[in-house]
């Protein structure tokens, strides 16, 4: 199914209206509320690595219902002074997994914090934060306790994420008023949903972004994890209104149009996961219900041959010279035109 029959002039004028309910707003006011009632921090302690350039901590953080969240900080070795951070969401099925496995933002300079996804652990990689929550639905992550928003899993992940936001803030040696959200596939929704409830977040990195134009997505492909949706329906054909009332209170789009945050897209335009006229629907709408008179700046990436991964090391290298150059600005100004003409100069005998 290549490029999904819409042409690249289509998927820059895709802007589907998606069904958001009166009270979305309210929801998540309330949901946060109760979540921040509690401190945010619960236990932060040194954790033992082989990696000499770098320093590790195990996070405990309070979530959705005050549940203990794991993650781990990481931050350059050595450095006191206090960093720029980003918070990392993974994709679906994964865990945190080992400190060592994502150094990309630690290594640039920043302090990362990569949060573990709630009971999602065992599929791709490794995480140890149950979602002990019991609700009708089916048996994949994305249908747990899918007929009531209150019980959706995603509301409760979504908090987590928010919470995360909190939790590097409360942590040595951040800038708290630096701070940026990134994530791919399923982190990638996650991260517009926090541009959303975020209104003082600096930036967000969104590739291949699950949970945007829901409805509509799940009649575009069969694979994981709308295609669970599907499933899920298939039995449970009794179900359908309340499923798409759930996912209405979650959709990236309603989120993207609230948030305030510069913004980097990414897609693949072969992507059969997330199919890339989701991501322009959450892109075209971006910052455009936030109450701000200028919309905030935007920026999509666009891999004509790619799928599902995207645009992978070269792609993660414009989102580092894109986010360095709002949170370290210093370092990304150009060079001088002459000393870009200059030879370099020969050694002294």
């Amino acid at each position: 199914m290549p490029h999904f029959a819409f042409t690249l002039d289509e998927l820059q004028r895709y802007a589907p209206e998606v069904a958001e309910p009166d009270d979305f707003d309210e929801f998540w006011r309330d949901t946060l509320a109760e979540a921040t009632a509690a401190p945010v921090l619960v236990d932060v302690r040194p954790e033992p690595t082989d990696l000499r350039l770098l320093d590790s901590w195990d996070v405990t953080f309070a979530g959705f219902g005050g549940d203990p969240v794991r993650a781990w900080y990481t931050r350059p070795a050595g450095v006191r002074e206090p960093l720029p951070a980003v918070v990392e969401y993974a994709g679906y099925g994964r865990g945190r997994g080992l400190p060592h496995e994502r150094l990309t933002w630690p290594v640039a300079g920043y302090a990362h914090l990569l949060m573990d996804n709630r009971g999602q652990a065992g599929q791709y990689g490794a995480g140890d934060t149950p979602d002990p929550y019991g609700a009708p639905g089916g048996p994949a992550p994305v249908t747990w306790g899918i007929l009531d928003p209150r019980t959706y899993h995603y509301r409760r992940l979504i908090t987590d994420a928010v919470r995360a936001v909190e939790a590097i803030r409360a942590l040595p040696g951040v800038e708290g008023d630096r701070v940026g959200v990134v994530g791919n596939s399923q982190g990638g929704g996650v991260a517009l949903a926090v541009a959303g409830l975020v209104d003082d977040l600096s930036a967000v990195l969104t590739t291949a972004p699950f949970l945007c134009d829901m409805r509509r997505t799940v009649a575009l492909t069969d694979l994981p994890p709308y295609g669970e949706i599907a499933r899920y329906l298939a039995v449970h054909r009794e179900a359908e209104e309340a499923v798409w009332r759930t996912l209405s209170y979650v959709d990236g789009v309603s989120f993207a149009r609230r948030a305030t945050a510069p913004a980097h897209f990414g897609v693949g335009r072969r992507d059969t996961v997330c199919p890339p006229r989701t991501a322009f629907a959450a892109y075209n709408h971006y910052g455009a219900a936030n109450g701000r008179p200028v919309p905030p700046e935007r920026e999509m990436h666009v891999y004509p041959f790619n799928g599902h991964e995207g645009g992978e090391a070269v792609h993660v290298r414009r989102q580092l010279r894109w986010l360095g150059s709002l949170m370290h600005p210093a370092r990304h100004r150009p060079a001088h035109p002459l000393v870009e003409r200059t030879s370099p100069r020969a050694p002294t005998p």
